[in-house]
């Protein structure tokens, strides 16, 4: 009867110790772990000074949310999960009910000072209050930050560009003795089945770099991971490149227009100011400090000198019309001015044929005389007269051929033919340039 109780009052005891170490304040007293316990988080948590730690990063790109070309920002939202090992913690999980993680408060203990060389604003999500203690000594933390770095964009094939760029971690303090960064291979990976939006960019790839740099005469630890990308071109083509095409087109059909009025002068100088919106437009898109031209800027700057030219075109045709109907004006003048002379040298010659008379002859015989002079006159008048409407038929045939089409002034032609050689040249040299 009493080894009976005895074994009752021990197996009692054993299930109030089983329950008592079955709760994680039990494993934070084993590792007499507490705020007030500045070995956990006010130094670097190894044994020996000469140990270096070793963090493990891995960084899950979820969206890629903008890419200011203008601001050479790049602005991803990335989710950073960084282990390392703690030499002071550690427990067995059998001894407590087969514990093996505990979340503990991000103060407790010590973490890596980590940041990113990029980085220009800090990050306005909170960071993850907890962090992650496992059995054996690892310590995991985790943060979802919207990065806004810096980024050198590259736009020389806009929009039809790739860019790369970089994400730089590294210690603030800490040489390469002290802390070691590693990259977790599965990070690459996981970012393809991680990505849920991509808006105007597609991910690419995303590779890691590790390597040792001098700053400022201290070695460390550098972790270079590279982004790549590539545009939605779709978009800038249908709003940017084709209308900038169709003003050329439209600009080419102004030869179909005539040049007699300033309809033609007035349609091109609309489409020249059209495609200068469109340059003001692209100038508030891409950025200043780039190395070379864009070719889009190549494509406006072409288009828009092979307009100019078709203006010029047209304003010398329009000077050269002006100039020929001001040559038939003052060849009007001159005619209508040697008719009037004419005209006046004849009136002359006919009294002085009626008044040359001789003042010795007799009245009846200047009688005669002036009858036979009236009646030679008035024949040579007729004969005149018919001349005259020979010539008067003559000019109205004249002018009614070259009110019908006859043969154009001199000016007239030239312009001709400088129309269809420019038209010609204008159409050779725009197809060239699109080629190329």
């Amino acid at each position: 009867m009493l080894v009976g109780f005895l074994i009752l009052l021990l197996l009692t005891v054993d299930g109030e110790s089983s329950e008592k170490v079955c709760s994680y304040q039990d494993v934070l007293n084993y590792m007499n772990l507490s705020k007030s316990n500045e070995l956990f988080f006010m130094t670097r948590p190894v044994k020996d000074h000469k140990q270096a730690t070793q963090v493990s990063l891995e960084v899950l790109l979820y969206a890629i949310l903008d890419v200011r070309e203008i601001d050479q920002m790049f602005i991803p939202y990335v989710w950073i999960i960084a282990s390392w090992q703690n030499q002071h913690i550690g427990w067995k999980p059998d001894d407590f009910c087969g514990i093996k993680t505990v979340s503990l408060p991000f103060e407790v203990l010590w973490k890596p000072d980590i940041t990113i060389e990029e980085m220009t604003e800090k990050d306005k999500a909170p960071p993850s209050p907890l962090l992650t203690i496992h059995s054996n000594g690892l310590v995991s933390i985790q943060n979802d930050q919207v990065l806004v770095s810096t980024c050198r964009m590259h736009v020389y094939k806009f929009p039809f560009d790739i860019q790369s760029c970089n994400l730089t971690f590294k210690s603030v303090v800490h040489s390469v003795d002290e802390i070691q960064l590693v990259h977790n291979v599965h990070s690459s990976e996981d970012t393809h089945t991680m990505m849920r939006t991509q808006y105007e960019w597609l991910f690419i790839n995303m590779t890691v770099t590790n390597k040792t740099v001098n700053m400022f005469g201290l070695k460390q630890d550098v972790l270079i991971y590279t982004i790549t990308m590539k545009r939605r071109s779709v978009l800038y083509i249908v709003n940017f490149m084709l209308p900038i095409l169709f003003f050329l087109g439209l600009d080419m059909a102004s030869f179909m227009i005539s040049d007699s009025g300033g309809e033609k002068l007035g349609f091109q100088v609309t489409v020249l100011l059209a495609v200068t919106v469109m340059q003001l437009i692209l100038n508030d898109i891409l950025p200043s400090s780039s190395d070379r031209i864009p070719l889009i800027v190549i494509y406006c700057i072409g288009i828009f000198g092979l307009m100019m030219l078709s203006l010029l075109e047209t304003i010398l045709v329009l000077y050269l019309i002006a100039k020929d109907s001001q040559d038939s004006d003052m060849d009007k003048e001159d005619n209508s001015k040697q008719d009037k002379a004419t005209c006046k040298g004849d009136k002359k010659k006919w009294t002085a044929c009626i008044c040359d008379v001789s003042t010795d002859e007799t009245p009846n015989e200047q009688l005669k005389d002036s009858r036979s002079q009236l009646t030679e006159e008035s024949q040579a008048f007729e004969k005149l007269s018919d001349e005259l409407r020979e010539v008067v038929k003559a000019l109205t045939l004249l002018l009614n051929n070259r009110m019908e089409g006859g043969k154009p002034s001199y000016w007239t032609r030239v312009t001709k033919t400088i129309n269809k050689v420019f038209f010609i040249f204008y159409v050779i040299a725009a197809g060239v340039f699109l080629l190329c």
